[in-house]
Formats: C-alpha cells, structure tokens, sequence
C-alpha cells in the first residue's frame, strides 16, 4: 500500500485538483453554484487526502530519499521536472493536513456568498491555489518553480478579492499581487545570477555548481533570493501585505494563505541557504536571526493594538515567521561553523514551529471565521459573551490561543522550546559576535511568548466571555458540523503534536541529518541533549502539571475549607452593570501600548460633549479614539514610491515624441550591446 502511494499518490492529487477546478467552471456556467462549491472542495479534500498518503508513505516507508520525475513529452521533459526530497515530502504533508481541515470547514461556507458571488470562480482558483503550492515545493528547476510560484500568488489574488463588492478587498489584493510580483523579480534576478553560472536552470546542477562561485555572485544570489522570499513570507519590514489580504479572504482561504502558502517562502530559504548554499557565510544566518528577532516583537506589538480578530492573527503570523527564522538562522550559522549537529537540531528547531504555527494558525483562522460568520462582523469590540452562544467554537478557538502562546502541553510550547534550546547552545560556543545576536534572539523569543500569551488574553476575553458589547449576539449561532470537523481535527493535532513530542523530533530530525555530511544523527552533543530523544518528556510535563494542580487544590481545601457557593447579584454600587462597564479590547492593550508608545506612535483625539454649553464641569459624553500610523507605509514605502515617481517624470523628457529620437536611442543601444557581446 505504501509503494502505492509513492508511485501514484501525487498524480492521484493533482488529478484531483485539476477535476475539481474543472468541474467547478463547468458547474458554475450552468449556473449550479452551490453544487460547484460542493464539488470543488470535496475533490481538494480528496486530493489533499491523496497527498499527504504518499507524503507520509515517502516520509516512513521510502528506502530511498529522492523521488523523480518529468513531463514525457519533448521539450517540456527537461522544463518540467519534479523532485520529491524528504524536506519537500514534510511540507507537502504540512500543506496537505491544512488544506484538508480548510476544505472540510469551507464545504459548508457558501450560504452568505451564494446568490452574489461566482461559486464556480473560486472553486477552480481554491483548486489551482492548493495545487500550485504543492508544485512549489517540488519543481526541480527554476522554470517550473517561477510558473508555480506564480499560479500560487494569481490564485490566492483572486481568492483575496472574491468578496470584491467590499472595496477594501479589492484595495488589500492590488498591494498583495504588487508585492507578489516584486518579489517574484527578485526571485528571478537570484536564479538568473546561479544561471550565470551553472549554465543552467535545473536545481541538481545548481546544487553542484554553487560551490565555484565568485563568493560576491554567491551573496549577490542569496541577498536577491532572501529579498524575494521574505516578502512572501511576510518579514518585516515586506510585510504590508500579510495584515491587508489574510483579513479579506474567506476565512479557509486565510487558514491556508497564514497556514501553509506563507511557508513555501521558509522552504525556498532552507534550499537556498542550506541546500543550494551549504557554506554560506555565517553572517546571512546572523542577518535572519535578526529579521526573525525584529519581526517576533514588532509583530506581536501590532496584534496587541488590533480590534480587528482577523487582522490580529494575521499579524501574529508575522510574528511566528520571526520565530521560525530565529531557529533556521541559528541553523544557519552552525552549519557555517561545521556544527553540523547543532545545525541540524536548529533546522528541527525551525521544522517543527513550522508545522506547528500551521496547525494552531489554521484553527485560530477557523475559529474566528465562525465567529464572523456568526456574527457579521470582525471587531472585537462588538463581541462578548459568545461562550455561552458559541461553546465549541470557543473551545476551539481556546486551544489555539494556549498553543500560540507557547504554553504546555499544546505544541507551541515544544518548537519554542527547542528553539530556546538552539539560541542557548549558540551563546555557549560561539564566537563573540554570533553570541551577541544569538543572545539577542533568545531575548526577543521570551520578550514575544509574554505578549502573545498578553494578546490571546485580550482576544479571547473581549471575544467570548462577559457579556455582548454589540447587538451581535441576537443572530450568533454555533458553526456547521462541517465546520466543526475541521476545526476539531485541527486541535486535536495541536494536542497530539504536543505531547508526542518525543516522536515527531526523531522524524524531523531525519530532515536535519539530509543536509549533514554525517550519514545519521543518532546522538546530539550538549547543550542540546534531549533535542528528539527520550531527555524531552511531554507526558512527564503534564503529570507534573497535573500534580501540581492536585496539590495546590488539597493546600486551598485544606487551608479554606469546604467554599460556600451564594448566587446572588453582583454588587454594583447601586448602578446596572451594562456592556459599557467591561474592559474592552482597546482597553486592554492601551497600557501595553503606552509602554512601547517610542515605537508604535500612538495617536489619541478625545471628543467631549458637555450637558450645559456654558459649563465645562457636567461632561455628557466623552470619546477618546486610539489610532496607530502605518509607519512603514509612510517611512518607507511613499518616500519610495515618490522617488521612483519624480524619476520617471523626469525620464518622460526623453520622450520627445520624434520619430529621428527614437532611431537614434535604438542605434546607440545597438551598438552598445554589439561591444559588450565582441569585447
């Protein structure tokens, strides 16, 4: 069964996806929107359920690493070539186990679309979107990855703006696809330059060739590669896109977008800097653990100021991007010292927040988009109370919370962990530089597991407990079944990769040890001993969780006796409590806000309207309204945009409008590229 899978399992998947995108178009022209929307995300579903079977078939039961393939037919043979490594078999599993709880809780998400948008349009896209990450990580040479990374970014633009009658979305997918395409150009120019030198585009003879490269062609290719990837995957400060787009895409599409597509941009950089370039230069390590560092706090900071449920988590995917960067930059920076075990413990480190921030993220996505659903809109300070309305959501979106925040036995806790243990082991025996940014890290790691842990407090409490603050709650309902399906599988893999840790490190370990020269990593030197052993004991954390549970409720029984339960009414002061009298979500972070108010700039109007016109001493109403700059927009990006734009007003002047101009241009570009070429 296994061999089945290896052979067949992957074209099996992207059969599926091809027929549920075709079928949807089909269904959509006749009109049959609801059977289209069915159809597309039951064959992703299956399809999804196809490739994660051969994944973890090649994962476990593979005897070699290395799978390969091509398109049999001429030309095409040696342009389309597929690769399946055990790094790229891991994120093929990551993408699949999202795409499959995505498809399940959007089979039942089309009633609030039907009637006025086109289901068939976005079945086909949803399809060629899940479809095209997979053929990310698989391509075996640039002309293939380039074509899959751009179905990849044209697909989520138009699932970005399917809600398209809402202006902001429309506004959100523009940014997204500019970005993208920057990026993307980036990603050209670095294959270009390996072109230059490997004469060719296939990713084996890149992997063979790097290592005669002028070292300035090797960082020139790796600086244009980071450029591009970082802005996929939503590094500070090429992030602006990430909070804009996730927010306006349907709630499965946003799972999927935070999830798993953020995190092509994490493998590509595991094959520049590790597989293409082994011997890199320890400084990129150093640069990425400072990207991670800055975008894990800065990141956090702004999930803190948010109100917006989707914008928050959106943010917080900023944030966990930072974190992964913290270990595969400390993988980095082993590798370049020839700590290769350490390398490789780093790079599970890295693999593990992976899939783990896939897994949580996805939930908190599903999660908040039932409460939207349910509820019509996405301020958190129109929510409240929803707990007793929303009991399985809330649970749901509660294990989310506890494992974002890196907090035991929720497998948050586990990739931060061994990425504390990375950070640790680099400031014991590195050299005086590298532990400075190393201990920089680990700071900024604590730092951020603090605020996060803050911020799901804040989203939780405004979102689900107390009571409505809006009028929401007179039409909120609990999710379909389907819905809950999804989301219910999705926590339970939180769970299960939490407190099975002992059992998915050896595995991930396996991936570390691919891009060692040691044939297998069966031990791991100290500090890291325990890193996928038995030393690191999830069961025995929660036994002493729970002991110590135990012990501190028989202390209090014994120290206070049998408690006597009153119901009565709260003491008021004489007032009604009313909604208005609970903390709200602004109100929480305000103090957090304030703190770091050097950083942030928070701005602050106050409005005030008095009883008596002539007496300032009976107030009637006051309103203060909290607001953050986009300061990234506004430092970086219009002083950009503005000097690119007087440039090109000033190259208009060439632009004489005279035929004998334009001759002489083409003459002397001729001449030019005729001794470059003969020189």
């Amino acid at each position: 069964m296994a061999l089945f899978f290896i052979q067949y399992g992957l074209w099996t998947a992207f059969g599926c996806f091809a027929l549920g995108a075709t079928l949807s178009v089909i269904l959509g022209a006749y009109k049959a929107e609801k059977e289209s929307w069915i159809v597309s995300h039951a064959l992703a579903t299956a399809g999804a359920v196809a490739a994660l079977s051969f994944s973890v078939s090649a994962l476990f039961f593979g005897e070699k690493l290395s799978y390969y393939s091509s398109f049999p037919i001429g030309i095409m043979q040696n342009l389309i070539t597929l690769r399946v490594d055990i790094l790229a078999a891991f994120f093929i599993a990551v993408i699949s186990v999202v795409a499959i709880a995505a498809s399940i809780f959007g089979s039942g998400y089309f009633k609030q679309y039907l009637g006025t948008y086109r289901l068939g349009h976005f079945g086909f896209f949803y399809n060629l979107f899940i479809a095209s990450m997979v053929l990310v990580v698989i391509a075996n040479n640039a002309f293939l990855f380039l074509l899959a990374w751009e179905g990849m970014a044209i697909a989520s633009y138009f699932l970005v703006i399917f809600e398209r009658k809402v202006e902001e979305n429309v506004g959100a997918g523009m940014l997204y696809i500019l970005i993208s395409q920057l990026g993307v150009a980036f990603l050209f120019g670095a294959f270009l330059v390996l072109y230059r030198f490997s004469g060719s585009w296939d990713f084996d003879v890149i992997r063979v060739s790097t290592g005669s490269m002028p070292l300035l062609f090797q960082n020139i290719a790796l600086a244009l590669a980071l450029i591009g990837l970082a802005s996929k995957a939503g590094v500070i400060p090429l992030h602006i896109w990430l909070p804009e787009a996730h927010p306006a895409a349907p709630s499965h599409v946003s799972a999927l977008m935070s999830g798993v597509m953020i995190k092509t941009a994490i493998f590509m950089m595991i094959r520049f800097f590790i597989d293409f370039f082994p011997t890199a230069h320890f400084s990129w390590g150093l640069i990425l653990l400072g990207l991670g560092a800055v975008s894990s706090i800065l990141g956090v900071l702004h999930a803190l100021t948010e109100h917006d449920i989707k914008r928050l988590l959106a943010f917080h995917s900023v944030e966990n991007i930072g974190i992964i960067l913290l270990g595969l930059g400390a993988s980095i920076t082993f590798f370049s010292f020839g700590l290769t075990l350490f390398g490789a413990a780093a790079l599970v480190a890295a693999l593990y927040h992976t899939v783990n921030h896939a897994l949580f993220k996805a939930l908190l996505f599903l999660s908040a988009g039932s409460v939207v659903h349910a509820t019509g809109t996405r301020n958190m300070e129109e929510y409240g109370g929803l707990i007793k309305l929303m009991p399985y959501t809330s649970a749901m979106f509660l294990v989310g919370a506890v494992a974002i925040s890196g907090l035991p036995p929720f497998n948050g806790f586990v990739s931060e962990w061994l990425t504390f243990q990375s950070l640790f082991a680099g400031i014991a025996i590195l050299p005086i530089v590298a532990k400075i940014v190393f201990l920089v890290g680990g700071a900024s790691l604590a730092f951020t597991g603090g605020l996060a842990a803050a911020c799901f407090v804040k989203a939780f409490g405004a979102t689900f407990l107390a009571r409505s603050r809006g009028h929401v709650s007179a039409h909120a309902h609990e999710a379909s079944a389907l819905a809950m399906t999804g989301m219910g599988m999705l926590a339970l893999l939180c769970v299960l990769f939490g407190i099975g840790s002992g059992t998915i490190a050896p595995i991930l370990m396996r991936i570390g040890s691919s891009f060692s020269s040691h044939a297998a990593l069966t031990a791991l030197p100290d500090p890291l001993q325990g890193l996928g052993s038995t030393a690191f004991s999830m069961p025995a954390i929660i036994i002493a969780l729970i002991t110590g549970l135990l012990a501190t409720g028989a202390i209090v029984w014994m120290w206070a006796g049998r408690p006597t339960i009153r119901i009565s009414r709260t003491w008021d002061c004489g007032v009604t409590l009313t909604p208005r009298m609970e903390i709200t979500a602004t109100g929480f972070s305000r103090s957090i806000i304030l703190i770091f108010r050097g950083l942030l700039k928070p701005t602050s109007q106050t409005s005030i309207e008095y009883d008596d016109a002539q007496s300032h001493y009976f107030t009637k109403t006051k309103t203060v309204n909290l607001g953050l700059p986009d300061l990234y927009r506004d430092r970086i990006y219009v002083p950009i945009f503005a000097l690119i734009e007087r440039g090109a007003a000033r190259a208009r002047r060439i632009q004489t409008g005279n035929l004998n101009t334009y001759l002489l241009y083409i003459f002397i570009t001729l001449i030019v590229l005729l001794v470059w070429t003969f020189r």
